[in-house]
């Protein structure tokens, strides 16, 4: 499974969830303002707000600091927020995106690079790494919705475009303009999913031994650590033994 994959398996065995709850319900908010702000604030009539809502429902905030993020959008807040995306490399070469979202651009850049910098990495120009990515929608399943080949018909009856089935779940990748259509027939034939989102999703991938792998992720919880950034993606690739010593 790709790297971006596996990397949520890495936090939920670092025990980092709860530490990092409160920070991921501020990055989830921001991204529903803005939504709310670009288009409509009814989720029903603005499918990028009711991915970011549906996001934030998998990751258990509370419905009130859903409407709460809904209403600031209302009231003028997010106007000021811009989205960028950054491109660099890790320790060992492995590519890094980092999206962010923020009101001062300076700012984040700086950070950004500096957070590279301190841990081994090396922050490029804007589509300096973006080539070994291709831009999916991703929607996940737990593996109790059923077996490989049930998940398949009906990611398939959903028109979307590979399925990656293992013990630990399913994930469904389709092109990114057909994310909402495609989770909401997905949604009919196997329920609520676990996670809906646009996600960065590796053609090549970079394998790493157990030092590189910790290197890499010291970088990642940093630059996660930085309010105004909202995901990053690499394309690390690591053989079970070594994710298991993790």
């Amino acid at each position: 499974m790709a790297g971006h994959s596996k990397w949520a398996n890495i936090q939920h065995r670092k025990g980092r969830q709860d530490a990092a709850r409160s920070k991921l319900f501020s990055k989830l908010s921001k991204e529903i303002t803005v939504a709310a702000k670009m288009g409509d604030p009814d989720p029903e009539k603005n499918p990028r707000l009711r991915l970011a809502v549906k996001e934030a429902k998998s990751q258990s905030v509370p419905k009130d600091v859903i409407d709460r993020a809904i209403k600031k959008s209302t009231a003028g807040e997010g106007d000021d927020y811009e989205e960028i995306r950054y491109e660099g490399y890790g320790p060992n070469g492995v590519a890094v995106i980092v999206e962010a979202m923020t009101d001062n651009r300076n700012r984040t850049a700086s950070t950004v690079r500096s957070t590279f910098s301190k841990n081994g990495g090396n922050l490029g120009e804007t589509g300096s790494v973006g080539f070994m990515f291709d831009r999916k929608g991703e929607v996940t399943y737990s593996a109790t919705v059923g077996d490989a080949d049930t998940v398949m018909m009906a990611a398939i009856d959903a028109g979307a475009e590979d399925v990656d089935s293992s013990e630990d779940g399913h994930v469904i990748y389709c092109a990114d303009t057909d994310l909402n259509e495609v989770s909401n027939a997905l949604e009919g034939e196997l329920g609520e999913s676990d996670s809906t989102k646009l996600v960065w999703k590796p053609t090549t991938t970079t394998e790493l031994d157990l030092e590189g792998m910790q290197k890499l992720m010291k970088l990642v919880d940093a630059l996660e650590d930085d309010d105004d950034v909202q995901r990053v993606t690499t394309n690390f690739e690591a053989s079970d033994e070594v994710m298991e010593q993790l």
